[in-house]
This record gives C-alpha cells, sequence and structure tokens, in this order.
C-alpha cells in the first residue's frame, strides 16, 4: 500500500515540475521603442525586453511584411490580360498553322520586326 503512494506522490510531483517554467515565461514583457523613448525598466518580478527602431519606422508596417514582389496578386491586369490575349488565338493575323489566313499575323509580325530594327528606312 505504501508503495502505491509513493508511486501516486511522485507522479504529482512530476506533473508539477512542468508548471515552473510556464509561469516565468509569463513574466517577461516584449516592447519595441521608437526615437528618443524610454525602455519601461525591470523589476524582480517582470522581465522587460526592448527593440528599438527609428522614429521614421512608427507607423509603417513593420519590415518583415512589407517585401510583396513576388506575390502574383501584385502583377498588374495590363501584363495580366495581354498574357491571355494570345491563348487559343488561332485565325487570321494569329500567325499559327490553323485557321484561315494564319500566315498573315506571321508576315506582320515579321514585317513589325523589321521595322523594329531598321527604323524609318524601312517602309511598305
Amino acid at each position: 500500500m505504501t508503495r502505491i503512494l509513493g508511486i501516486s506522490a511522485l507522479a504529482v510531483a512530476a506533473a508539477a515540475l512542468p508548471a515552473a517554467p510556464a509561469t516565468a515565461q509569463n513574466n517577461v514583457r516584449m516592447q519595441i521603442v521608437y526615437g528618443d523613448e524610454e525602455c519601461a525598466t525591470s523589476n524582480g518580478e517582470i522581465i522587460v525586453v526592448c527593440v528599438r527602431r527609428d522614429e521614421s519606422e512608427r507607423y509603417r508596417i513593420p519590415p518583415e511584411l512589407r517585401d510583396t514582389r513576388d506575390l502574383a496578386a501584385n502583377e498588374s491586369w495590363l501584363s495580366r490580360s495581354q498574357s491571355v490575349e494570345y491563348v487559343g488565338r488561332g485565325g487570321t493575323m494569329s500567325c499559327s498553322p490553323v485557321g484561315p489566313g494564319g500566315f498573315t499575323g506571321c508576315t506582320e509580325q515579321l514585317l513589325t520586326a523589321a521595322r523594329a530594327e531598321r527604323g524609318s528606312l524601312l517602309e511598305f
């Protein structure tokens, strides 16, 4: 009987041990200060950790959230519509081997490229 009581007392003591670091973690206060602001001081119960940033950063979006260059949502509607413009295109002025008069588009592309290369020297 004493053996069971000893084991249960040990289990209760082991369950109480992990609670101690969790209560210690609640005593840490993170603070961001801007410019010449003073950081709050730590006392015996609360630990204060301060991060200092420039005054110009006070009302800005945090730097970690600013970089949005690679998002597809930031692509303009013009570039989206230009990429969709040629999908499934097969007809007159299309420069495709299918459809009526597709070859005329190839000739137009060739002439446009030649005009761009030679400038105003080539006129039709």
